[in-house]
């Protein structure tokens, strides 16, 4: 996700430090037990089981299969209900030696020891200064382990139908307030057009827009999570897009990824994504009429707040149960820093690599025929720097997340406002540290 001239704040790593000791409250223990004893290569061929979501992925183990007999992977695509399938897995004792695990899924399935500690592999530890150091604090959880790779990150940007601007004369908006005053021009012209839609059903998405505007949503301090979803800089966000909604000029009937997204966009009745580095793609492959109409830009800022977000981004975890240490760390090493691998990885399924090299890929440096040849990863990598990298995840993540959802649907069908959801999701917050003996205060 970002360049090699990144720089990362410390308090990344203090906060997700804390997870350690909260782990241990969980009533499955702590996944620290897990750690493995040794880093042994098995003797004969071995064959691992792989679980992801990425569109492709078949085909880069096949690159790995045919250059390593002796460790062959068998992948399995679970986008359908990843977690669900992984939750079920793991509840059964079945769960593959490895697994995609989106960030902020981390910290909840580490409480679940769900994770075994790889750290036994020099491979594991040497891999650390590969990646971004952002991602890796959050896969090491601070530094006490390795209990996944980093894979890809998702800094956030603004997709723009040049085309619609141009045709309308409505600039291309670089701060939020210019882009609402370009939601009503666009609006006004074409009453069917929309700058775009809010989607209430994807907190994942939302929690980028709170954070790139330095929105805090938790912290550790005192021995004590401090949870503060619901504060000043959340609210802005929230406040501002009540407002859109309010005054009809973005969809919020439209589900993300979805044929009725798709349909909206092929019938130029929405102008702008909101969205991450690894949306370049679902475009490319789903709307390939529109090419040379899309152009990619820097996401609206808040005033003189030059920060960007993030959007998912995903690891690939070492599960509990897996009998093979030496050979995942092998296979996992090589999935996440090997430029085959990972150029593979950008072109079949859209990932933006979280390992440093990734970003020297040639089809990174080079215009993309479907955006007017402009070099939008150039555009990515500079968001890239702008993420405020202090953001951690709560432990408790998932719980929030169907909260916010929850509450954001009410809001958009008129139930409330948009922060209200904010106060729902801080208080299901909590509720659910709360249940899991987890020491956790409201923050400011």
């Amino acid at each position: 996700m970002r360049s090699t001239a990144m720089r990362t704040r410390l308090a990344a790593a203090a906060a997700t430090a804390g997870i350690v000791v909260l782990a241990g409250c969980s009533s499955s223990g702590s996944s620290d037990n897990a750690s493995a004893s040794s880093c042994e290569p098995a003797k004969g061929k071995v064959t691992l089981q792989y679980w992801n979501t990425v569109p492709g992925m078949d085909k880069v183990v096949d690159l790995w299969n045919k250059q390593h007999p002796n460790i062959q992977v068998e992948t399995k695509n679970i986008s359908n209900d990843q977690y669900g399938t992984l939750g079920n897995a793991l509840k059964a004792d079945k769960a593959p030696d490895l697994a995609q695990v989106g960030y902020d899924e981390l910290p909840n399935l580490r409480t679940q020891s769900a994770f075994v500690d790889a750290s036994a592999c020099k491979a594991a530890t040497a891999a650390e200064s590969k990646f971004v150091p952002w991602t890796w604090s959050q896969t090491s959880f601070g530094g006490t382990g390795v209990f996944a790779i980093p894979q890809d990150t998702g800094p956030m940007a603004l997709y723009v139908r040049s085309d619609l601007f141009k045709k309308y004369g409505v600039a291309v908006p670089t701060t939020w307030d210019e882009y609402a005053t370009a939601a009503e021009k666009l609006h006004k012209a074409d009453p069917n057009l929309d700058i775009t839609f809010f989607d209430p059903n994807n907190a994942e998405w939302f929690n980028g827009l709170l954070w790139q505007n330095d929105a805090k949503m938790y912290g550790y301090s005192g021995d004590k999570w401090q949870v503060s979803v619901d504060s000043a800089q959340s609210r802005q966000v929230a406040d501002y897009w009540q407002k859109l909604v309010s005054e009809k000029v973005v969809r919020t009937d439209l589900a993300h990824g979805s044929t009725q997204m798709y349909a909206a966009y092929q019938k130029d009745q929405i102008a702008t994504y909101v969205g991450a580095a690894w949306g370049y793609s679902m475009f490319r492959d789903n709307l390939p009429k529109q090419a040379g109409k899309w152009s990619i830009v820097p996401m609206p800022t808040w005033g003189a707040n030059g920060s960007s977000g993030d959007w998912g981004g995903s690891t690939v975890a070492f599960m509990k149960g897996g009998k093979h240490l030496y050979e995942s760390v092998e296979f996992n090493t090589w999935l996440n820093t090997d430029p085959d691998a990972l150029a593979l990885e950008n072109k079949l399924g859209g990932l933006y690599p979280a390992a440093t090299a990734g970003l020297d890929l040639p089809a990174l440096k080079q215009g993309v025929p479907y955006y007017n040849n402009e070099k939008i990863f150039d555009v990515f990598a500079d968001a890239s720097r702008k993420i405020d990298t202090s953001f951690a995840w709560g432990p408790t993540q998932k719980t929030v997340n169907l909260a916010l959802q929850d509450a954001l649907a009410k809001s958009a069908a008129g139930g409330g406002t948009l922060t209200d959801a904010l106060e729902t999701a801080q208080a299901a917050a909590l509720k659910s540290m709360k249940d899991q003996a987890i020491p956790a205060t409201a923050g400011k």
